[in-house]
């Protein structure tokens, strides 16, 4: 009752807008259900997080407003507290990592911030931030784990079920730290408790749902970054309190999922939403396919629209494959004359949507190949079968990131011999000196055999590199590698990697 208390009495309607609830007409009608999108992407900063900002800064005291305030983040809370402190006339202090994109950091300076870049990561910002905190006096705005941000964000379950008063079966809630999550659940949980409210949380970085499982706050060791608004490695502490006593429960969703919910948003509305923003369109998406009776709508927020537009590329790339629209098949057909003519044939009249093909010794050709699906239950199956009844070997690279991301662009070089090789993704900085300080962990005791770097338009680019580590260097590479801190997976066994980039 406090927080519902809270949530109603909170200041957010000096600098946030009443926001609209529409419908999904063309996912509704696929997806036979009732859709419709809280569109916290038309607030003043495109993002909901301008409503728990305010709504704290609104609160602070005569000698904190004096002493202005601070926050650290790489996105929308930075804005948010940006234009709170503009509109409240106290001075504000953003820390954010080196690696922000200047795009973020030019919109904050432009709502009057000062700009503080410190560490490679939200983590150092975060730690600098506070320590700048304590020196200085100013008070720190949590972008998250603070009961007057949870009431702030908590006006958005406000608005929507006074914008549906019909029955509501779900509403979705992308999780980061919890902060949006925690408001919408103490709120509508109060007022209309057969109402489910499922928080939504990317694969890669669940840790809401790690610690509901667990019991307790975890810190996980390391986070995907491809939704940068809800890649926080440990959820609040009273966000999980609240969470895990009034979510109904948790979904996950992968990179392809949210790439689809993008475009399924463009469709609908012509607006680009943040992977972070179709986070939660992506989860309803996936709690519909499950099936059941129609207990009413299913209401999805989609929390923000702060999109580099140098990411569309990437996110236009995931989305026919997030949406089951494509397959992705790793061939290998024989090396003789007719072969290439008879795959073709077993592809039909489907649209081919990428070929890349290689020859692979006097035996054999490997084919990378993508293929528009218009009922993917049932063709991708289809088309599956009929190749493998032609005697070619295939393997599904439809759900494999190295596949996706390196080597469909690598496609047409392979070693005749290489003893040793090991190959990684990992996850660099973007930020000058970050390739620099990887080749300084491994040293020069270790040949690279491979490297393949796309920008992504993030604070971070993606790499798959190879190596030549004989079996006895393996452990001392493993303590130079884990000493880097560099997210990596070890893609040598991956099937992508075998068939069109590893020798013989």
């Amino acid at each position: 009752m406090d927080y519902v208390r809270d949530i109603l009495d909170a200041r957010v309607y000096d600098v946030a807008a009443r926001t609209p609830l529409d419908p999904m007409v063309k996912l509704g009608a696929r997806l036979g259900r009732q859709v419709l999108l809280k569109r916290e992407d038309l607030q003043p900063i495109f993002s909901f997080k301008i409503r728990g900002a305010y709504n704290r800064m609104a609160q602070m005291s005569a000698a904190e407003r004096a002493a202005g305030a601070i926050c650290a983040s790489a996105g929308n809370h930075a804005q948010g507290v940006a234009l709170s402190a503009a509109r409240l006339g106290l001075r504000a202090v953003i820390v954010m990592p080196v690696t922000t994109p200047p795009i973020k950091v030019d919109a904050v300076r432009r709502l009057g911030g000062e700009v503080v870049l410190h560490g490679d990561a939200f983590d150092d910002a975060y730690a600098h931030a506070r320590a700048m905190a304590d020196a200085e006096g100013l008070t720190f705005v949590h972008p998250y784990d603070d009961p007057h941000v949870i009431a702030g964000q908590g006006t958005v379950a406000v608005e929507t079920l006074q914008q549906h008063p019909d029955p509501i079966e779900a509403v979705f809630v992308p999780i980061g730290g919890g902060g949006l999550a925690a408001g919408v659940a103490a709120y509508v949980k109060y007022l209309r408790p057969s109402v489910k409210v499922i928080g939504v949380e990317p694969e890669d970085a669940a840790s809401m749902k790690a610690a509901i499982e667990a019991g307790e706050r975890v810190t996980l060791p390391r986070v995907g970054l491809f939704a940068d608004g809800v890649a926080v490695r440990q959820a609040g502490e009273e966000t999980f309190r609240l969470c895990r006593e009034l979510l109904d429960e948790v979904i996950t969703v992968d990179t392809d999922a949210m790439c689809a919910a993008v475009k399924d948003i463009f469709e609908e509305t012509r607006v680009l939403s943040e992977p972070a923003g179709a986070l939660s369109l992506a989860g309803l998406k996936a709690y519909a396919a499950r099936g059941g009776t129609d207990a009413g709508a299913l209401i999805a927020i989609n929390s923000g629209a702060n999109l580099n537009f140098d990411r569309l590329r990437h996110v236009a790339e995931r989305a026919e494959v997030g949406e089951d629209r494509e397959v992705l098949l790793g061939v290998t057909i024989p090396e003789r004359r007719g072969s290439y003519r008879r795959f073709i044939e077993l592809i039909g009249q489907r649209t081919i949507t990428e070929f890349n093909y290689r020859y692979a010794g006097a035996d054999a050709a490997h084919v990378f190949v993508g293929v528009k699906l218009a009922d993917a239950a049932r063709d991708k199956p289809e088309l599956i079968a009929s190749i493998e009844a032609a005697g070619y070997g295939v393997v599904d690279m439809s759900a494999n990131e190295a596949a996706k991301l390196h080597v469909r662009y690598m496609v047409g070089g392979r070693p005749i011999t290489l003893d040793d090789e090991i190959v990684l993704r990992c996850e660099f900085p973007e930020r000058p000196g970050a390739l620099l300080r990887f080749l300084e962990a491994v040293g020069t005791d270790w040949s690279i055999t491979l490297f393949h770097y796309r920008n992504h338009g993030a604070d971070y680019g993606r790499v798959l590199v190879g190596l030549q580590v004989p079996p006895a260097d393996r452990a001392r590479f493993q303590t130079s590698l884990e000493g880097l801190g560099y997210p990596y997976e070890d893609e040598t066994q991956n099937p992508a990697y075998a068939t069109f980039l590893r020798a013989g």
